[in-house]
C-alpha cells in the first residue's frame, strides 16, 4: 500500500509539473482606420499561469517584429492579399543555438506588448472597404520542462475594424518597385567571395532538385512512399497542383538575385512572395550543408515555391516531424507548405 501511495504521489507531482502554460493574447486597434498606410494594431500577451514560460519568438507568431501572415483578416467579401514576408525558419536551431535573443521569458502574470504596422503586409484592394474580422496568430511555442519545444495555444478573441481610404500601402509599392521583380540572370547583393560560391553549388543542385521531382512525379499516377510522406494520401488534384508548383519554379534558381545581407539567426531565407527572382539568405544557410535535409539547395527551392508566380506556398509548419504529420494530418495544407515541397527535393533518407 505505501509503494502505491508513493507512485500516485509522484505521478501527482508529475502531472503538475508537466502544466501546459496558460497564455492570454489581446489585440487592440483603432475601430475605424482610413488607409491601410495608418493600419497599426498591438498585440499583448500575458503570461496568466502560476510559472514562469520561455516562449519562442518564432517569426510567424505576435511575438516578432517580422512582416509574416500572422493575423487573420476577413470581410463578407473575402480576405486581403498577404504581401509581407515567407521565411524559411527552423524552431529547432534556434533551440539548439542556445541564443536567448530567439525568446522571451515571462514571469507569471507578465506581459509582451508589440505594435504591428500591417502597411504593405496585407493589400485589401480585392477585398474592398468595409468592416473586417480581426484576430491574431495564437499559436505559440514554449520550451517545456524537459527542455523541449511544445505548443500551446493563447486564449483569444475576435476584433473589428472599418477600413477605407487607399487600401493598398504606398509605401509597399515603393519598396516592390525598388526590389526589382523582373526575371533576369541571376545576381548577387551584398555577398562575399565566400558566400557567392555558396550560392553557385546550391543553385546547380536546386537546379538538380526541381528537374529530379519533375521527371519523378511525371512517371507516378498513384501514390508512393515519397509522396505520401510529404503531400499525403493521393488525389489526382492535389498530385496535379503538386506538379505545376515545381514546373514552375524550373530553372528559377538561376535568374534570381541573392541578397546576402540578412543577419537572423535560425532564420535560412525569407521573400516577399509578389516579388519573384529576389531572395534575401540569412545566417542559418551559410551553415547548412549543400544538399540533404534542411540544406542551402532545399532551401532555395523552399523560397522559390513561395513566389505567387510559381504557387504561392504558405508556412503552415516547420521542420521534418511537422510537415510529415501536415501530410497524414491534412494534405491539403501539406501540399500548401513550402517545407513538404523541400523535403520532397531533398529525400533524405531516400523514399521511392
Amino acid at each position: 500500500m505505501r509503494v502505491l501511495i508513493a507512485s500516485t504521489v509522484v505521478s501527482t507531482l508529475h502531472v503538475v509539473l508537466a502544466v501546459v502554460p496558460s497564455l492570454r493574447l489581446i489585440v487592440t486597434g483603432p475601430s475605424n482606420v482610413t488607409d491601410v498606410d495608418n493600419l497599426f494594431v498591438k498585440t499583448t500577451v500575458t503570461n496568466t499561469g502560476l510559472d514562469s514560460v520561455k516562449l519562442l519568438k518564432n517569426p510567424s507568431s505576435v511575438l516578432s517584429d517580422w512582416q509574416t501572415n500572422s493575423f487573420s483578416i476577413k470581410s463578407s467579401l473575402g480576405a486581403p492579399f498577404f504581401t509581407g514576408i515567407r521565411v524559411k525558419y527552423s524552431p529547432e536551431l534556434a533551440l539548439k543555438s542556445g541564443d536567448e535573443s530567439n525568446f522571451i521569458t515571462l514571469a507569471a502574470g507578465e506581459s509582451f506588448e508589440l505594435t504591428h504596422s500591417l502597411a504593405g503586409v496585407y493589400n485589401f484592394t480585392g477585398s474592398g472597404a468595409g468592416e473586417y474580422s480581426f484576430s491574431a496568430n495564437n499559436v505559440f511555442q514554449y520550451v517545456d520542462e524537459s527542455g523541449q519545444l511544445a505548443i500551446v495555444r493563447a486564449e483569444t478573441a475576435t476584433n473589428k475594424l472599418s477600413l477605407s481610404g487607399s487600401l493598398v500601402s504606398l509605401r509597399h509599392m515603393q519598396n516592390f518597385s525598388r526590389r526589382g521583380i523582373a526575371r533576369r540572370d541571376v545576381g548577387y547583393k551584398g555577398c562575399s567571395s565566400g558566400q557567392f560560391l555558396l550560392i553557385n553549388t546550391a543553385i546547380r543542385s536546386a537546379n538538380e532538385y526541381i528537374a529530379s521531382a519533375i521527371t519523378y512525379l511525371d512517371g507516378i499516377s498513384m501514390g508512393t512512399a515519397r509522396y505520401t510522406e510529404w503531400f499525403g494520401a493521393f488525389d489526382p488534384t492535389r498530385f496535379d497542383r503538386v506538379k505545376s508548383h515545381f514546373k514552375k519554379i524550373g530553372a528559377d534558381a538561376s535568374s534570381t538575385i541573392y541578397d546576402c545581407g540578412c543577419k537572423k539567426p535560425a532564420v535560412y531565407a525569407y521573400v516577399y512572395q509578389d516579388s519573384p527572382g529576389y531572395v534575401y539568405l540569412c545566417d542559418a544557410f551559410w551553415v547548412a550543408p549543400e544538399t540533404g535535409t534542411n540544406s542551402r539547395a532545399g532551401t532555395i527551392v523552399h523560397e522559390q515555391s513561395h513566389f505567387v508566380v510559381n504557387g504561392g506556398t504558405n508556412d503552415h509548419v516547420y521542420g521534418l516531424m511537422s510537415a510529415h504529420a501536415l501530410a497524414v494530418s491534412d494534405p491539403d495544407q501539406a501540399i500548401d507548405n513550402a517545407d513538404n515541397h523541400e523535403y520532397f527535393v531533398e529525400n533524405n533518407p531516400i523514399l521511392s
